[in-house]
């Protein structure tokens, strides 16, 4: 017994089997994950990315993404307009950083030492992945809930049994068993390699529209409209305008995170051609979504006599227990291939860019199912830390400026000309000064500042930062991303970083090994081919 426990506690079983990276020196900082894609893993169409973001959009989140705003007095034909606008600026962001991931097919904890340098790009990477462990926990909250509609649609009287745990514990027995199960459905989906979790997208893609159009129908034949769609903007003036930022900035928020690391998934793409089609798609999705909400919540008004923004609220109130078992079947689905996605892929190639020796793709998303999932307690935070919610909600204050970095760098400083296989060495051409490029550093220092104020008023709101500090941070991922792409560009054409400058772009495709027979990028078992290994 002895002898397997120190078995297992042994390093070595836990590290790796060698699959040496094809560009990393040493392999020391690098696994075969990290690799630019495989030609014959880039199998993602424009159809793949439609699905993808028809199947992301529907989620609970974008659903009552309205209430917000129109709880602070915009009215529904104010409150559209602002989510359609600020989708579209955040598709423009997603496109053109996953146009980079679709030509250079490499992630984004790569990429992004292009632009911040080899070491400071590890910022980036970790906050990323500390982002996606957190709400891949608040997703499975949501998940948990799902289920409880589920069963409760099968045998309602699950909605009797008693709650054997304190309330300090903010989740009831029937709540945490739900939880669990839903935690226990969505692992299999993790360990899909990321190439082929495209189809988890299609059939979502199929079944979670043809429900919201179910559910907004249904709202239309009961209540004929209802009153959200009758009532009036209650404010004017400086305060409308500051409110229409406000939800245009709510509605670029909803994915800000996503439109850092997007390369995670369009790296994948067959061709740049393909993924275009998010900067159209994404826009329309969501406006589309956010109007199926309104228009089911007013019905629950008229109905119900309440305004029930959350659907499993509204699900809950059914009489028909199929019609509510399949509709929260749907929303569960929803939120696997949600949290999957923005959440689950992103952390675990964060992990893997950060212990390359011990994890990859698949064990990092175990690793985030754990971490997120139980240690994170995300119930705990639901429940009763507010102040930690908001700051984790605010965190675009520092996504709107890495993103415009990393957009600015590619497109406008050097050109779409990058040296991949130099962006795998420590001591390469993206090491700038000391593994950090102070151009991005100093880009950062001036875009993050203005915002802290008000995201340390949403902290604590007995804080006061005054009016203007609201404002700004009302507006933070638009201030940021404007005041980092400047100061970036700027001082890359007053201080061009000459020794990352080359004449053509180099993908190193000749140096990636092609496997007779396709194989998992996350699969543990060493490959029979042979790979060669080229310092850079």
């Amino acid at each position: 017994m002895t002898a397997r426990l120190n078995k297992l506690r042994s390093q070595p079983l836990w590290e790796l089997q060698p699959e040496p990276s094809s560009f990393a020196p040493n392999n020391k900082w690098s696994n075969k994950d990290m690799d630019p894609v495989p030609i014959h893993q880039r199998s993602w169409t424009m159809w793949d990315y439609t699905s993808y973001w028809l199947s992301d959009g529907f989620n609970v989140a974008t659903w009552n993404m309205a209430s917000s705003m129109l709880a602070v007095g915009l009215s529904w034909k104010q409150a559209l307009p602002a989510i359609a606008i600020g989708h579209f600026l955040i598709a423009l962001a997603v496109t053109a950083n996953g146009t980079i991931g679709a030509r250079l097919h490499i992630p984004f904890p790569v990429l992004n030492r292009s632009s911040f340098g080899y070491w400071l790009s590890y910022f980036s990477v970790v906050s990323r992945c500390v982002l996606a462990m957190f709400w891949f926990g608040v997703q499975c909250v949501t998940g948990g809930q799902c289920v409880y509609q589920c069963l409760k649609a099968i045998w309602p009287s699950i909605a009797r049994i008693p709650n054997g745990l304190s309330d300090s514990a903010n989740i009831t027995t029937v709540e945490m068993m739900c939880y669990f199960l839903y935690w226990l459905i969505q692992f299999p989906f993790l360990l899909v390699s990321p190439h082929k979790i495209r189809y988890l997208f299609i059939a979502k893609a199929i079944l979670a529209p043809a429900t919201g159009l179910a559910i907004m129908i249904w709202a239309f034949v009961r209540s004929g409209g209802g009153p959200i769609f009758a009532q009036k903007a209650t404010i004017s003036g400086p305060a409308l305008s500051w409110a229409m930022l406000s939800a245009m900035n709510s509605a670029i928020g909803n994915y800000a995170t996503l439109s850092v690391n997007i390369p995670d998934f369009t790296r994948y793409a067959r061709s740049p051609r393909d993924q275009y089609i998010q900067v159209l798609i994404i826009p329309v999705i969501f406006t589309f979504f956010a109007f199926m909400g309104i228009a089911a919540t007013s019905a629950g008004n008229v109905i119900y006599g309440e305004i029930l923004w959350n659907p499993l609220t509204l699900i809950d109130r059914w009489d028909n227990r199929a019609a509510a078992f399949f509709a929260s079947f749907s929303f569960c689905l929803a939120t696997i291939g949600t949290n999957v996605s923005a959440n689950s892929i992103s952390a675990a190639n964060d992990f893997t860019a950060l212990l390359p020796k011990w994890l990859n793709i698949k064990r990092g998303q175990i690793l985030c199912a754990f971490i997120g999932g139980w240690v994170v307690c995300p119930w705990e935070i639901l429940g009763s830390a507010i102040g930690f919610l908001n700051f984790m909600g605010g965190y675009t204050v520092f996504l709107g400026p890495i993103c415009s970095i990393m957009i600015v760098d590619y497109w406008f400083v050097h050109k779409g000309k990058i040296d991949v296989p130099a962006l795998y060495d420590p001591k390469g051409r993206y090491r700038y000064t000391g593994g950090v490029n102070w151009r991005a550093l100093l880009a950062l220092c001036v875009s993050v500042p203005p915002n802290l104020p008000g995201l340390i008023h949403s902290i604590n709101p007995k804080i006061d930062v005054g009016l203007g500090g609201q404002h700004l941070f009302s507006i933070a991922w638009l201030l940021g991303f404007s005041l980092a792409g400047v100061t970036y560009y700027v001082t890359s054409m007053l201080f061009p970083p000459r020794e990352t400058m080359i004449e053509e772009l180099i993908t190193g495709d000749d140096q990636i090994p092609q496997p007779n027979g396709s194989e998992n990028i996350t699969d543990e078992k060493s490959s029979d081919v042979k790979v060669n290994t080229q310092a850079v």
